[in-house]
């Protein structure tokens, strides 16, 4: 069993240049994993608590040097010397040291660095690649086998607004997923369409091919329906056929210009309702296979409606709905809310926590979209995660900025060693 020798931690910078911690645990066959967290922008109000320092004179109070300090104190002194025959007990005994609901004592980044370095020790002690050690993980809490059926879809950021590109448009981001049967040609064909979409910026905004916290285009659009239709555009100017070679995928983060009950759209204030109608528009006019957080993360009541509507078009995808929570996730499965969970480690702050969220998606028929956060670093681990848990897609941005191209190259270098084929979806 592996026996942890001691546990370290560092603040280290992500991709807008805020902290985050890495943290290292060293095994006593002298075995190491290293490991680095991300952070959001656009975050939901039932996300695991980021533990943040406060100083104001320091990183404008976003410093990590008490996550990091909870790293070297007492999750080093607690887990030290101990030996842990499973991802579960280890994580276990975390939560039980934190002994909150949000992990707001030790810091849900303090959390899951040490829970994705001990996992990234132990598949290295084992001599086997990540993703087959993720796979183990999963595997023993579904029951389920470990074999590895297919790799994800690779879902790629072209356009940006909300949170990510300073608001210029509600919506947050436009996405591109080719239909191509290999992630070298998805990627070949992602390429083509994002440079066309540059040139398009370029000749129809006189914006040179500046890019938003995650690598995507955020030219100046007027509305949502002239983002889509730019999207479509650079498609056809790709020489490829939209919808039928490369589908869109949109991030409406609906939470975000949601106040007062209403949708402050464009100068307008829409009910849920009107918002269900405006998307269902939007998939008339755009190849759209998944919607992400169409509606507000507590408009429960609406969520079904959104669902039904969209049913056999287009994905429910949950992201601040289900913020990677277990309860959330039970909840939307029982009220029919969503058929699509987007899965982000640090919502939830364990990796035990996160297969468990994993299982109950699975168990309901839901597709399951591996997503990176706005702040990302050079760390390839998500990559690993997405092809172990069998995600049907990947969402790491754009195929720009080296935080973003980590993660495709590590998809690029899982295809070339295992051949496995891209999930067949969208179909």
């Amino acid at each position: 069993m592996p026996i942890i020798r001691c546990l370290t931690a560092l603040e280290v910078l992500d991709s807008r240049g805020r902290p985050t911690v890495q943290a290292t645990c060293e095994l006593a066959s002298g075995t190491r994993g290293t490991v680095s967290v991300p952070s959001g922008a656009s975050t939901g109000a039932a996300e695991a608590l980021e533990l943040r320092d406060g100083d104001p004179a320091r990183y404008r109070g976003l410093g990590c040097r008490t996550a990091v300090g909870h790293v070297n104190g007492p999750l080093n002194e607690a887990l030290s010397g101990h030996d842990f025959d499973s991802q579960a007990v280890i994580d276990r005994a975390m939560l039980d040291l934190d002994g909150t609901p949000n992990k707001s004592r030790l810091g849900a980044n303090a959390i899951l660095a040490v829970s994705l370095a001990f996992a990234r020790a132990v598949a290295a002690e084992r001599g086997l690649p990540l993703y087959r050690h993720f796979a183990s993980l999963l595997a023993a809490e579904t029951g389920g086998p470990e074999d590895i059926a297919a790799l994800p879809r690779p879902t790629v950021n072209l356009f940006s607004g909300g949170k990510h590109a300073g608001g210029q448009v509600e919506i947050q981001d436009v996405l591109i997923a080719s239909k191509a049967a290999t992630v070298e040609a998805a990627m070949a064909e992602t390429y083509a369409v994002y440079q066309a979409a540059a040139d398009l910026c370029r000749s129809r905004y006189g914006m040179r091919a500046l890019v938003a916290d995650e690598g995507g285009l955020a030219p100046d659009f007027p509305n949502v329906e002239t983002m889509l239709d730019d999207a479509v555009a650079a498609i056809r100017n790709a020489g490829l056929a939209p919808g039928r070679d490369v589908a869109l995928c949109i991030d409406v983060a609906a939470s975000h210009f949601y106040a007062d009950g209403r949708y402050h759209l464009a100068g307008e204030a829409l009910t849920s309702g009107g918002m269900i109608d405006r998307i269902a528009v939007w998939l008339d006019r755009a190849p759209i296979v998944s919607v992400e957080d169409g509606l507000a993360e507590d408009d429960w009541e609406n969520w079904p409606e959104l669902r039904s509507r969209l049913a056999g078009r287009a994905l429910v995808l949950g992201d601040d709905l289900l913020t990677t929570n277990p309860n959330r996730i039970r909840r939307a499965v029982d009220a029919g809310a969503a058929d699509a969970l987007l899965l982000k480690v640090n919502q939830i702050g364990t990796l035990t926590e996160a297969a468990e969220a994993c299982r109950l998606a699975r168990q309901a028929g839901w597709r399951v979209v591996v997503s990176a956060r706005s702040g990302e670093t050079e760390d390839d681990w998500l990559t690993d995660l997405a092809v172990g848990w069998g995600a049907d897609a990947l969402k790491v941005g754009s195929i720009t900025r080296s935080e973003r191209l980590a993660k495709w190259n590590r998809l690029l270098a899982i295809e070339a060693e295992t051949g496995l084929p891209v999930v067949n979806w969208p179909g």
